[in-house]
Formats: C-alpha cells, structure tokens, sequence
C-alpha cells in the first residue's frame, strides 16, 4: 500500500540562506496513448556527495493501477559533462560520456505473492558505466534500491519519485558541470545541465532528505 509522505523538502537554493524558486531541470509532454509511465518535470542536482532527484510522472510509476505496464525509464548522468570518459554509443549520440545509468523501474512479482496476488513495489538500479560500456546493460551495478527498504534513498508519493543518488564511488568523475539526458519511449532525447559536484554545487541542491530523515526536514511545498 502506498502511503502519504511525511514532510517532504526539494527546494533550489541560491545560496546558503536564501531559497530560490524551483527550477525544473527539464519537462516533458507525455503523449495521451503511452503504454507506460514516464517522466514530465525533473528536478535534479547535487545535494552533498549525491545527487538529490525529484521525479514527477505522469501516471503513477508503480502498483496495481499500471498492472504490468509499469515505470521503466532510464536517466543518464554524464558526472563530468565529457564525452572522453563514460558510456559509448554511435557517434552523435545524446548518451555518449554518460557515466551513470539510473533506471527507475515498478516491478509487479507474482512468484512472491501468496495466494495468486501480486507484490509490487518501486526499484531503482544504478549502473557506472566505464569506457568499456556499448550499452546500459554493460556497466557495473552499483546499487539496487527499493522503496521498501532503502526509505533513505527512496521514496514515493503517487506520481512523484524522490531520490538521492550517491557520487562516492571512486572511478565516478566529477566536475564543475554534469549532464543528463533522457530518452522518451517513441520521443526525441532530452538533454540538460545541472551542476556538477566539484565548485560548491554540492551544497546548494536539490533538498530532498535532511540528515538521513524525512521527519527532521523542515516543511516545503515540492
């Protein structure tokens, strides 16, 4: 069952001390005919040593109103914002340079439900993705989080999808600039730039958790 999120925090600052008005990183016009859920209003940016995302879709990305038709969208983050480092793809690609592969995926498990019933739940996988890497699949998994039991990292409130990313491991590039791109089904890919973990940038995101717990954040309108 899904529940009501307690206060909840995602809010641009321009500085320390001053809060900005929200900027979307990109939107998306979802077609009315999709087939699965899919991301209209990202906000995404560096928040400490992660990076903090809010994802909005426009149908709820998992449980039992998407059936078998649930969330399978994946956001590429180029951690350095170059093409000499990351995933390769054909020349011209969008996704080449990326260096992180986030896929945000509703699971709908019958093996497990008792009964003939169904379990769902949210999952995220996070893959690097070395030089070495031609496709998604190729890169390293280096975290696979369920709404269910990673609630520090994860969390869902009907179409909204809160995360935070983290950048800690040592063959992930930073710079003062990162880039992430993501690919409609049947659409054109989106392309935008967030600030990178290196300059300051890390201290000024998107405020999604405080301190490892949703009860400590003060209260935002998301």
């Amino acid at each position: 069952m899904k529940r009501s999120l307690p206060l909840l925090v995602c809010t641009l600052l321009a500085g320390s001390s001053v809060v900005a008005k929200e900027r979307s990183t990109f939107k998306y016009t979802a077609p009315a005919d999709g087939e699965r859920p899919v991301i209209v209003d990202a906000v995404i940016a560096p928040q400490g040593s992660d990076f903090a995302m809010r994802l909005r879709f426009d149908k709820d990305p998992w449980g039992e109103e998407c059936k078998s038709r649930c969330s399978n969208a994946t956001l590429l983050i180029d951690t350095d914002s170059s093409k000499q480092t990351g995933l390769r793809l054909a020349q011209g690609a969008p996704g080449n340079g990326a260096d992180l592969a986030v896929i945000i995926q509703g699971v709908r498990d019958y093996a497990s439900g008792g009964g003939g019933s169904a379990q769902t739940w949210l999952r995220v996988k996070v893959r690097l993705l070395g030089s070495e890497a031609s496709t998604v699949d190729d890169g390293e998994l280096l975290a696979e989080l369920s709404h269910k039991h990673d609630t520090d990292r994860i969390q869902s409130d009907g179409k909204t999808v809160y995360l935070l990313i983290d950048t800690t491991h040592a063959s992930i590039p930073s710079a003062r600039k990162a880039r992430v791109v993501y690919q409609p089904p049947g659409g054109k890919p989106i392309q935008a730039t967030v600030p990178g973990m290196i300059g300051g940038g890390g201290g000024r995101g998107v405020r999604i958790f405080k301190d490892g717990n949703w009860g400590k954040a003060p209260k935002a309108t998301p």
